[in-house]
């Protein structure tokens, strides 16, 4: 939460270099609960990136950013034991479908008739390009898509005197990689990537991107018809084991992002989770605790720094984890 995300765009170049394998995460969500996963940890390599690590537990760059403040994102030292923020509150709302946050750009995939919930990290909108906040559903499914850019991305590269073809066929240098998926929002697809390292990060002209590996695993999951609920909760509040847990996020840049306060947002998320009686500064002060994971809500703020870090994040020991390509 210390490095704007705007400048991360230069992970897409470097990130396209890499060609790590990813892994989509699938839970089972228990009754009553509404976090899933565990935080892990790992200590890095000699030559290990952020982009490197987080494309071994599909997490995005910026998750990695916000769970170890201080790290270098770009060359963290070898030795260094890093937080893999794979533990999660489900988004506020109805669990159908697909569930976007933009706020911590990651997607949720609601199986149809079943208690699990698969997650991946995506690229989202950069500045001047932003991914609207809307309501729709998967209208059209493509294999080996064809691209045919836009009029405001002809505009951009003509304005540059860039050569961009009328068409791109499928291949290596098509943007949309080898699968996408067109929403009922008219000029927004969720589809995969000829560039990895912009997962993570804001760096689509406003679509929702996906490692290849993900986008394949995602793309025969879903049918025509399911619904994609596309939000920025910069807070999520959930329960777990009785216990009220709170996950917080730096919010993306921009004013359609930004239309109302941290206050309000805040609560809204009490709200949400009908968590009000927890009070406000009790949320606000785990909130500042919180490193883009869930961390417990203490509502005697004199609780003290021994017993909080005691029980800081939820344990899942009792929840069953799929993990697979």
């Amino acid at each position: 939460m210390k490095l704007s995300k705007a400048v991360l765009s230069i992970f897409s170049v470097i990130g396209a270099f890499l060609s790590l394998n990813a892994f989509a995460l699938t839970f089972s969500i228990q009754p009553n609960s509404d976090i899933v996963g565990s935080v892990q940890t790992v200590t890095v390599q000699y030559g290990e990136s952020f982009d490197s690590i987080g494309t071994k537990f599909d997490v995005g760059i910026y998750e990695l950013i916000e769970a170890n403040p201080g790290v270098d994102p770009y060359e963290p030292a070898s030795g260094t034991t890093l937080i893999i923020p794979t533990q999660y509150v489900l988004p506020s709302g109805p669990r159908k479908g697909i569930v976007i946050n933009l706020a911590e750009m990651r997607l949720f995939y609601f199986h149809k008739n079943s208690n699990l919930v698969t997650t991946h990290p995506i690229g989202v909108g950069r500045r001047e390009w932003e991914t609207p906040l809307a309501s729709g559903k998967i209208i059209d499914k493509t294999k080996d898509p064809y691209w045919r850019p836009p009029a405001s991305i002809r505009a951009w590269y003509n304005s540059r005197d860039l050569y961009l073809p009328d068409v791109v066929p499928p291949g290596p240098e098509n943007p949309l990689g080898k699968y996408a998926m067109r929403l009922s929002i008219p000029g927004y697809l969720i589809h995969g990537t000829n560039m990895p390292g912009g997962i993570g990060i804001r760096s689509s002209s406003g679509c929702i991107r996906m490692h290849p590996e993900d986008i394949e695993s995602l793309f025969y999951k879903v049918s025509i018809g399911d619904p994609v609920r596309i939000v920025h909760q910069t807070y999520k509040v959930g329960r777990y084991n009785g216990q009220l847990y709170i996950e917080a996020h730096e919010p993306l840049s921009g004013e359609l992002y930004n239309r109302q306060s941290d206050s309000e947002n805040l609560m809204h998320a009490l709200e949400a989770a009908s968590a009000t009686s927890v009070g406000f500064n009790a949320a606000k002060n785990a909130a500042e605790r919180s490193y883009g994971y869930p961390t417990k809500i203490y509502q005697n703020t004199a609780t003290s720094q021994a017993e909080s870090e005691e029980e800081e994040y939820a344990s899942d020991d009792s929840e069953y984890r799929y993990r697979y390509q």
